[in-house]
């Protein structure tokens, strides 16, 4: 088995017999984007019309007719570094980050950040969050984006760039989550992918051992004499922890062919039972996303006489989605549960960011409140030499407005780590749904933490808007937006309107 992956090359309209016909195309489709948002009644909420999501919010149903804006899929072009500096790619907003890996992979390439579901969208990493194992050198995918086009409230396409009559724009779009308008495309920094990633799988025996381990891995980018390109952890318990260190390589690094987690075996056991590893770098991206990383358990997937049934195409997060998205309408299963007698469950998905000398207190705690295993663990930390760097020392680096990226205010130079949690505890009797939540937010927000906004949020108004940079948000949703076209973030993010 051979990795689909080529030494990096340049890519121009000139080396693709389509290309030239694709930037037209393009062009074209942004034209008609203005017209199609122009034909929407003016007095009906605007949403945006797509087959797939990865949010966890309950969202209100709307009878309006969706915004189409799927023309704006797939590599528009890809062009060389100059002078040393990175090759980039214009790339339309809702382009999955599956379709980007097959396009870009096979030219030697990847985004600066590929998050770990398969649908998640470009668009929707950037006016949301995304992150990965890449993230503690590459910091969150709009820190790659050097300009975008977007589809603002008032029907303008305007082009946004750190510098300019857009910056606000560019600068607060970050965690908008779509309040302030779509991204119909975006130019981001690539970098070359090599045929293969190998890990290191390195246990400790307590979450505070394994956060010094990362800060160390952070400073250095290295471990044990090891290049290190890639780190995630996960936690199964309070004395079992691992960190799992990936690097890219052009060799099977002594294995006869590249491990497989696609179908009969799964990923996230496998770091309990190996030492070294080697996958593609194609199966290495999308590791996660065939388990949802444990959450297929969830239906059986994971059961090997079901597994091995289950069509291996068909083992998939956006396959596990679907089942439940049919639960959230029809509650089958709580139905059933409440026959047996069984106490109604509250949803507990959640990724929230904590400063790494903070991290081990947090795991600590949520390991003795929320009976939920695994945990996932990512480090992540701000690119120093990003544009937004030009901020790098705001007036009050602890004031959300005068962060480099206010709307999710991780300050410069900070080093953090994505806790994932994703699963359901038992309501207990006298106990209502949410206050688990609400405890995990309101310990985030002790920890000098901030938690993403793709799932359930319980803050008051004013909270909110203090953590999710409310005074910069006003100007430019006024500005962008003056007749309230797109909920706002708080609508969005808390009242799921």
């Amino acid at each position: 088995m051979t990795a689909n992956v080529a030494t990096p090359q340049v890519m121009s309209p000139a080396d693709r017999p389509d290309a030239h016909q694709r930037v037209r195309d393009h062009e074209r489709a942004l034209e008609q984007a203005r017209t199609a948002y122009a034909a929407l009644p003016p007095d009906r909420p605007v949403r945006l019309a797509k087959r797939t999501s990865n949010l966890f919010r309950n969202r209100t149903a709307h009878d309006s007719p969706g915004l189409d804006l799927s023309a704006f899929r797939g590599v528009v072009e890809v062009r060389p570094g100059v002078d040393g500096g990175p090759a980039t790619a214009l790339v339309g907003g809702l382009t999955t980050y599956e379709q980007l890996v097959d396009e870009l992979l096979p030219h030697g390439y990847v985004p600066l950040v590929v998050p770990q579901l398969r649908t998640i969208t470009i668009g929707g990493a950037v006016t949301g969050l995304g992150i990965e194992a890449s993230s503690f050198r590459n910091g969150l995918p709009h820190e790659s984006v050097l300009q975008m086009r977007i589809l603002t409230g008032d029907g303008q396409v305007v082009t946004a760039s750190p510098d300019g009559e857009h910056a606000d724009l560019f600068r607060t779009f970050p965690n908008s989550y779509g309040s302030l308008g779509y991204a119909l495309d975006l130019v981001i920094e690539l970098e070359p992918a090599r045929p293969y990633v190998a890990l290191r799988h390195v246990r400790f025996d307590s979450v505070a051992a394994l956060a010094d381990a990362v800060g160390d891995v952070m400073a250095s980018h290295a471990w044990d004499g090891d290049r290190v390109d890639f780190v995630d952890g996960v936690v199964f318990g309070p004395t079992e922890a691992y960190l799992s260190l990936g690097r890219w390589s052009d060799h099977l690094e002594g294995q006869a062919r590249p491990s497989d987690y696609t179908g009969e075996h799964v990923f996230y056991r496998s770091i309990q039972q190996r030492r070294t590893d080697v996958l593609t770098a194609h199966d290495y991206l999308w590791r996660w996303d065939t388990d949802w990383f444990w959450c297929s358990r969830a239906f059986g997937a994971q059961n090997p006489t079901v597994r091995r049934l289950w069509p291996s195409h068909l083992l998939r997060s956006d396959v596990y989605w679907k089942i439940v998205a049919f639960e959230n309408r029809h509650r089958v299963m709580g139905r059933i549960d409440r026959l047996r007698g069984q106490p109604d469950r509250e949803r507990v998905v959640q990724d929230v960011e904590i400063p790494l000398e903070h991290t081990a207190e947090f795991v600590d705690w949520f390991l003795r409140e929320v009976p939920i295993e695994p945990v996932w663990l990512c480090p992540i930390q701000l690119r120093s030499s990003a544009h937004a760097g030009r901020d790098e020392h705001p007036t009050d680096p602890d004031t959300a407005d005068t962060a480099p990226w206010p709307l999710y205010p991780m300050r410069p130079g900070e080093r953090y780590v994505n806790v994932g949690f994703w699963s359901t505890v038992a309501i207990e009797p006298g106990a209502h749904d949410g206050d688990v939540n609400r405890r995990i937010e309101a310990e985030v927000t002790r920890l000098g933490g901030h938690k993403s906004l793709y799932s359930d949020a319980y803050y008051d108004e004013a909270t909110f808007a203090a953590l999710y940079g409310g005074t910069a948000y006003g100007p430019v949703k006024r500005r962008y937006d003056p007749r309230g076209r797109f909920p706002t973030l708080y609508e969005k993010a808390v009242q799921a309107r």
